[in-house]
C-alpha cells in the first residue's frame, strides 16, 4: 500500500469575528497526502487553500478534527515539511544565498552541511551564479526559484506550494513549472517524497498533479477527488488532455445549492451577520460589460460553452471562468455544466442605454455585493457623505488576506465608478458621494 505522509481528518477553520461570532473559513475537510506523489487543491482565490496550507504544516492549528504526520498527532511546526509562498518573500537585505542558508541556520546543522545543501539547492534550481545577487536584482522568476532553493535546502519529505506560479508572466511561470516537474520525474529532489499545490489555475492542476482535490468556497470543503491518468511529460493540445480539463469545468461549474452567509458563521444573530467576506477578482467593469455583449450576439445568442468560447477569445479557461464567476455572482450570467449563459437581467443590461446599464449594474451591486452595499449605506447617513476607506479596508482584512481586501477594495472602488454609486479620492483614502450644488 502507498504510505501516507500527511493526513487530516475532520477538520475545520475559523478567523475570529468577536466575542460572539467565527467566521467558518475551511470545514469537514478530510484527506490523505500519499508518498510518491504531487496532489492538487484546486480552488478559487480566497477560498481557504492559504489556511489549509498552514495549518497542513503545523504552523496553525486547525480549532477542529486532526492532523497526523507520519501517523503522528501534529503538534506544531513540522521538520519534514516546507511551504513555496505565491510571492517569493526573500529578505531583501540578504543575498541569493543567504537567503537560502535562512532556513538551515534554524537547524544548528555544521557549517558545511549547511553550506552543502545550499549548494545543491542553488544548483538543482539553476541559479548557479546569482548567488551574491540581492533581490533587487533578480526577475520574479528569479526570486520564486530562489524561495523554492530556500524551501529544498531543507531536504523536506513534503513541499507544500501555494498558488507559486500565479504572480509570474506565462512563459515564467511555464518554464518554472515544467523544470520542477522535470526534477520531479527524474528524481532529482532525493529527499522529496510529495508535493502538494494549491492553484486555482484548472489546466495547471491537469498539466502537474497526479490526484486533483477540487475544493469549494464559503466555507472550503473538498466537493471532488479526481485522478489524473496521463503520465509526464503531457501535452496540453492533446485531445485528451483538453477534454479532460473541460470536465473539471463541468464539475466547477455545476449548479449547486447556494450557502448563504448564515451558514458560514457560528453563534450569529442575522442582524449581525458580517457583510464583508466575498473576495472580489481584480477585473475592469468594462471586461464583464464586453464579455456579456459578446455572449448576447451572433452566434452566441445568450449561451456558450466555457472552453469554445476560451478559445474564440483568445482567452485561458481560468480567465474566462474568473469572468463569468463574476457575472454570476452579481447574476447577470450563470455557470452550468461547463456553460455561460446570460440571465434576463443580463440581456436587459446588454441590450440597454448607458442609463439603464447603470441603473441595472447600480441595483445588481447594491443587492448582491454587501461590501457596496455597506459602504452606500453608510455615506448616505453621514452628514457630509464621507467615510475613510480604511475602516472597510481593515473589516475585509478580518476575512481575508491583506492583499486580497486591498484587491477586493479596489475592484470595488472601480465597479461602483460604474454605476455612479460613490466615488474614492486617493489621496485622501475616502469614499464620498458627490453633491449637487
Amino acid at each position: 500500500m502507498t504510505r501516507t505522509l500527511l493526513s487530516l481528518q475532520d477538520c475545520r477553520q475559523t478567523y475570529l469575528k468577536d466575542s460572539n461570532a467565527d467566521l467558518v473559513v475551511f470545514d469537514q475537510v478530510s484527506f490523505d497526502v500519499r508518498a510518491g506523489e504531487i496532489l492538487g487543491l484546486l480552488g478559487r482565490s480566497g477560498s481557504g487553500k492559504s489556511s489549509l496550507l498552514r495549518v497542513m504544516s503545523g504552523l496553525m492549528p486547525a480549532v477542529k478534527g486532526k492532523v497526523f504526520w507520519q501517523g503522528k498527532p501534529v503538534n506544531g511546526p513540522l521538520d519534514g515539511v516546507a511551504t513555496v509562498f505565491q510571492s517569493g518573500a526573500l529578505f531583501p537585505w540578504l543575498t541569493l544565498r543567504q537567503n537560502v542558508l535562512l532556513g538551515l541556520e534554524a537547524r544548528r546543522l555544521p557549517r558545511a552541511d549547511r553550506e552543502s545543501q545550499a549548494s545543491a539547492a542553488i544548483a538543482v534550481m539553476g541559479l548557479e551564479g546569482y548567488e551574491n545577487a540581492y533581490p533587487k536584482e533578480l526577475s520574479d522568476a528569479l526570486s520564486q526559484r530562489a524561495s523554492l532553493a530556500r524551501a529544498l535546502a531543507l531536504q523536506p519529505s513534503l513541499l507544500l506550494l501555494d498558488e507559486p506560479f500565479s504572480a509570474l508572466d506565462v512563459l515564467s511561470a511555464e518554464n518554472l513549472r515544467t523544470d520542477l516537474i522535470e526534477l520531479w520525474a527524474e528524481k532529482r529532489l532525493s529527499s522529496l517524497h510529495a508535493m502538494l499545490l494549491a492553484t486555482h489555475g484548472i489546466e495547471e492542476a491537469v498539466l502537474m498533479c497526479d490526484r486533483i482535490l477540487i475544493f469549494s468556497s464559503s466555507p472550503g470543503r473538498v466537493t471532488h477527488e479526481i485522478n489524473v491518468p496521463f503520465p509526464h511529460p503531457r501535452n496540453r493540445e492533446d485531445a485528451d488532455f483538453r477534454r479532460f480539463v473541460d470536465q473539471i469545468y463541468t464539475l466547477m461549474t455545476r449548479r449547486a445549492p447556494i450557502v448563504s452567509e448564515v451558514d458560514t458563521t457560528v453563534g450569529l444573530s442575522p442582524a449581525a451577520l458580517p457583510p464583508l467576506s466575498i473576495v472580489l477578482p481584480d477585473l475592469q467593469v468594462e471586461v464583464l460589460v464586453g464579455l456579456m455583449e459578446v455572449l448576447n450576439g451572433a452566434p452566441l445568442s445568450g449561451r456558450a460553452d466555457l472552453p469554445e468560447l476560451a478559445q474564440r477569445l483568445q482567452m485561458t479557461l481560468d480567465d474566462l471562468l474568473s469572468l463569468g464567476e463574476s457575472l454570476q455572482l452579481l447574476e447577470l450570467a450563470e455557470l452550468e455544466d461547463g456553460d455561460i449563459l446570460l440571465t434576463n437581467d443580463g440581456r436587459s443590461f446588454v441590450e440597454g442605454d448607458a442609463d439603464a446599464r447603470r441603473d441595472i449594474m447600480r441595483t445588481a451591486l447594491l443587492h448582491y455585493l454587501p461590501l457596496l452595499r455597506v459602504i452606500r449605506s453608510t455615506l448616505d447617513e453621514r452628514p457630509n457623505h464621507v467615510v475613510d476607506a480604511n475602516r472597510f479596508r481593515k473589516a475585509l482584512e478580518e476575512n481575508m488576506s491583506p492583499d486580497y481586501a486591498q484587491q477586493t477594495l479596489t475592484t470595488a472602488i472601480g465597479w461602483a465608478r460604474y454605476a455612479e454609486l460613490f466615488d474614492y479620492d486617493e489621496e485622501s483614502d475616502r469614499f464620498h458621494l458627490e453633491t449637487e450644488e
